[in-house]
């Protein structure tokens, strides 16, 4: 392998392992905090317990991904020194804020909510939750404005070899941005419900704590509708978007060699021979392809063979066609992966209001845990390799970005060292999740406080020890 290629291969381990935890720390932090909402609201101490619990499972995510994203930013000056002095000028003002404004307006009122029950009034207290959530959509936003400068560059000039900002509020205006931004907080919104209704359904099959894990079901399948349906309805804007904008990717996803006919149909499946340029056997939907990327019966889409010569005229000689069996299959795992988790959740949205939920049901919410996790991997994995050959499209191919003084045999030694040390630290997250998840709830206390004391410590204004009790839980609510 050569050194663009271990290059590639740590960044993109590296980065799609840290991706793996991103989703998560939003989604399920915004489920959290409606849960702290609806214990401010109603003073019940179901909620208190249910947010303690996934709150564990929160911070374990959080911290695993803290430390592996931080990795990403040390390989740009590492691995990709040529990369990091062509775009640092653009890349450098998103990036600085995410650092200085999102992460540690995240990090700051996430310790001071997990160390302010005691100090900190109901109000101030719940405010810091969704200031934590803030915080995390901030990151993505602005991770996200970067990455979509990669994507569809805009705000630039290219001056002395290097691509020069000259338009802030340009690059934050970028279209790619704000599809791409929706369509990944959406998904991490689906992510996290997700993953809290399948624990949910975990402990609601062996009934352990059912009036704890009730309510967060519910909200879970409220969450997994409105984020898997907003995926796809913004996913189907975002592949739109791409056919103006980056049609070689979308060609390299549908393995469209040649430009297609007139009423372009969708490859369900198929078989790709990249030697060839052929796809020997494919099963195909008339017409969708066009109606996909057009929202009409008719249109044609330029094929991959046109569009490299195309790009060739433009950029000069050489290949500028992705890889496109990584491609192809990633989009579909993706779309299919997307597809059965909205179809689960609006099935199971259906079933809820008709006040049925089958055994079977909850089995199936169990599995649909790993589907989020494909479908965001598939997706990321679809987007940086069908935009190959470029580090910056149009601009950067990726083998310029990489640091020319960095050898194969330090290259191969760091990607060594990277998959030992994400395998140790994905064990010991694995097993935490599991220990956590297998315990349970349990009602949580703060330190020092009397078995005595009952809920009503928490509530009553600016002195919590002088409320008056809750009303009991009454699950019919």
């Amino acid at each position: 392998m050569t050194a663009v290629g271990l290059a590639r291969l740590q960044f993109g381990g590296t980065l799609l392992y840290h991706f793996l935890f991103v989703p998560l720390t939003i989604g399920l932090g915004l489920l959290i905090a409606i849960l702290e909402t609806s214990y401010y609201r109603s003073r019940n101490e179901v909620y208190q317990i249910a947010m303690q619990f996934w709150i564990k499972i929160y911070l374990i995510n959080f911290a695993v991904g803290v430390v592996t994203g931080i990795i990403q930013e040390f390989q740009f000056g590492t691995n990709w020194a040529d990369f990091s002095r062509f775009v640092g000028d653009v890349f450098g003002a998103p990036l600085a804020l995410e650092t200085l404004i999102a992460f540690f307006l995240e990090s700051t009122f996430l310790g001071v909510w997990i160390f302010g029950w005691e100090k900190l009034s109901p109000k101030v207290h719940l405010i810091s939750i969704w200031l934590v959530v803030m915080g995390s959509v901030m990151s993505a936003f602005w991770i996200l404005a970067a990455n979509a400068f990669m994507q569809e560059p805009l705000g630039y000039i290219f001056r002395h070899g290097r691509a020069e900002m000259v338009n802030f509020f340009a690059v934050l205006a970028n279209p790619q941005l704000w599809l791409e931004f929706p369509h990944t907080l959406f998904g991490a919104i689906a992510t996290g419900s997700i993953f809290m209704a399948a624990i949910s359904s975990y402990h609601l099959i062996r009934h352990t704590r059912d009036e704890v894990f009730e309510p967060s079901f519910r909200l879970a399948i409220i969450g997994a509708v409105i984020g898997s349906v907003l995926v796809l309805i913004l996913g189907h804007e975002q592949a739109q978007h791409l056919v103006m904008t980056q049609p070689m990717k979308i060609a390299a996803s549908e393995a469209l060699w040649h430009t297609s006919a007139l009423h372009a149909p969708w490859t369900l499946v198929g078989t790709i021979d990249t030697r060839a340029h052929t796809d020997p056997f494919v099963l195909q939907i008339p017409y969708l392809l066009s109606i996909l990327a057009y929202n009409s019966l008719t249109g044609r889409l330029p094929g991959l063979l046109e569009l490299n010569r195309h790009y060739q005229a433009v950029y000069g000689p050489g290949n500028y066609i992705p890889p496109v069996f990584w491609t192809f299959w990633a989009f579909r795992t993706m779309i299919f992966a997307g597809t059965a988790m909205a179809l689960i959740a609006l099935l199971a949205a259906y079933l809820t209001i008709k006040g049925k939920r089958p055994h079977w049901l909850l089995v199936l919410w169990e599995w649909t845990l790993f589907l989020p996790y494909i479908a965001n991997s598939a997706g990321w994995v679809m987007t940086e390799v069908g935009r190959q050959p470029w580090a910056v499209f149009g601009l950067l191919k990726t083998p310029v970005g990489v640091s020319p003084t960095v050898s194969k045999a330090e290259l191969w030694t760091t990607v060594i060292g990277y998959a030992v040390l994400y395998l140790g630290i994905a064990v010991s997250a694995l097993y935490l999740f599991l220990f956590i998840i297998r315990q349970g709830p349990g009602q949580e206390r703060p330190e020092n406080e009397d078995e005595s004391m009952s809920p009503e410590y928490y509530w009553g204004g600016n002195d919590w020890r002088h409320a008056q009790a809750p009303p009991p839980y009454d699950d019919r609510t």
